[in-house]
């Protein structure tokens, strides 16, 4: 089997049949990792002594006739945000790094283990989730293994094959920007939906946890197993999970689609737009709707996450500033001076906005839109040209996704490969819990080839950076 570019699927079916042991797969992802890793700097910590005893325990599993769970010996890495017991979590900080180690797992890490998945690593990322670029002043930056000079945003170790399967987490965007920009799939589903209970939080009333891969199956798949309520975390919902993975092949002619107008068409490299276009053509989409006040919602969602994620920080933003990435304190600093009448307009604006995209989804199911207006950026670079117009890179690759986020819609970014360039994203977005819908369309686009998540290889005969 080749364990660079084998699925979680894949990986499972063949540990389960006795095909290959677990050990044997989680051995080839230590070493994939020992000798690629320094190249992206994915990862911040490596588990390989507890990932060894815990596919020894599948394999025993196995031998003794007993049914390992259906991702038995899929290997798999986590944001460092996430608790994992005996580690301490850095939640990318250097504050953090003196902090106790985490007594327990998180709890979709532990659902994860108790399917079989072994827990390889732990992954870079920006310091308390605040950014889309990975670009980490005490753990260094992550690189993009379509070109190594570029950002990665967070995904790379999928990408790049060190593993089939990861989680992340996402506030505004990060998981959806750092898919579009590796070229894989990233799934935040419905506010509330998955389990935060153990996660680092950024902006509560915000964040979302979810996975990344390379396959649609894949993440039908991570996403039945992470499904159900949790008395930890209290906005975690009482909905009775529904199965994806059985209901990937179903026909979608029923599936009302459109792609997003107005906003959604500006501000972005032709490119992008073309990405979308693609896929509408793929599937014959030709209807147009226009989600109202989008810009707005941006605004707003700037204001709300700057306040609630500042707020959280306080104490140290007083007494250790100098320990802080110097671009998340400067953010945390202003946010904590945001008026607190800005933050209740924000979230007025917030139960509004949430009515109209409610009615704009009686009329359609899916809305196509890009996930970035632009294809990865040069690590480093802090602006960009968008009709004819210099910008931030930083805060702007999250124009797409910010407004919907803002009100926890269910978005799976899906990876557009472009033939001598880099790869872009395309969000599928749903009402609430419409998972399932969202799911069949990307499993249709994969099957007609126009969405594809290959492991990048043109990197591992590079000089380390």
């Amino acid at each position: 089997m080749n364990f660079d570019s084998a699925n979680a699927i894949t990986i499972s079916t063949a540990v389960r049949e006795g095909k290959v042991s677990a050990v044997e797969v989680t051995k080839a992802a230590l070493a994939r990792i020992t000798t690629r890793n320094h190249l992206f700097n994915c990862f911040t910590t490596i588990t390989a002594e507890t990932a060894l005893t815990d596919a020894a325990l599948i394999d025993r599993e196995i031998a003794q006739g007993n049914h390992p769970g259906v991702l038995a010996g899929v290997p798999f890495a986590v944001k460092n945000l996430f608790d994992i017991a005996g580690f301490t979590t850095l939640a990318g900080s250097k504050i953090n790094a003196v902090n106790p180690e985490a007594t327990q797992d998180a709890t979709v890490v532990a659902k994860l283990k108790q399917a079989g998945a072994v827990l390889v690593g732990a992954l870079n990322m920006d310091e308390y989730a605040y950014g889309f670029v990975t670009e980490n002043s005490h753990y260094g930056a992550t690189h993009n293994p379509h070109d190594l000079q570029r950002v990665a945003g967070g995904s790379a170790a999928v990408a790049a094959g060190l593993v089939p399967l990861t989680l992340g987490s996402d506030t505004n965007g990060s998981i959806r920007v750092p898919a579009a920009l590796c070229g894989v799939f990233g799934f935040k589903p419905t506010y509330g939906r998955l389990s935060r209970a153990g996660v680092a939080l950024f902006s509560s009333s915000f964040d979302h946890v979810g996975p990344f891969a390379r396959s649609v199956q894949d993440i039908a798949m991570v996403f039945d197993v992470l499904q159900g309520e949790d008395d930890r975390d209290p906005i975690c919902t009482k909905r009775p999970p529904e199965l994806c993975l059985p209901q990937l092949k179903q026909d979608i002619s029923d599936i009302r689609i459109a792609i997003a107008a107005d906003y959604f068409t500006k501000g972005a490299e032709p490119a992008a737009l073309a990405a979308v276009q693609k896929v509408a053509d793929a599937i014959e989409v030709t209807e147009y709707v226009i989600i109202p006040e989008a810009h707005r919602a941006r605004a707003a969602a700037f204001v709300i996450t700057a306040s609630e994620g500042a707020n959280l920080h306080l104490d140290k933003l007083r007494s250790r500033p100098e320990d802080f990435d110097p671009a998340t304190r400067d953010r945390f600093l202003a946010g904590a001076l945001i008026p607190s009448s800005w933050y209740l307009q924000a979230q007025r604006f917030r139960r509004w906005y949430r009515d109209r995209v409610r009615e704009v989804f009686q009329n359609v199911d899916i809305i196509l839109a890009p996930t970035t207006p632009i294809s990865a950026p040069l690590i480093g670079q802090q602006t960009m040209i968008l009709d004819g117009e210099e910008i931030l890179v930083r805060p702007h690759l999250g124009l797409f996704t910010q407004p919907l986020s803002f009100i926890g819609l269910p978005v799976l970014s899906v990876p557009i490969q472009c033939q001598n360039a880099l790869p872009l994203g395309v969000q599928l977005i749903a009402a609430p819990y419409n998972e399932a819908l969202i799911l069949r369309v990307a499993a249709a686009l994969e099957a007609k080839g126009i969405v594809s998540a290959p492991v990048i290889l043109n990197a591992f005969n590079s000089e380390a950076v």
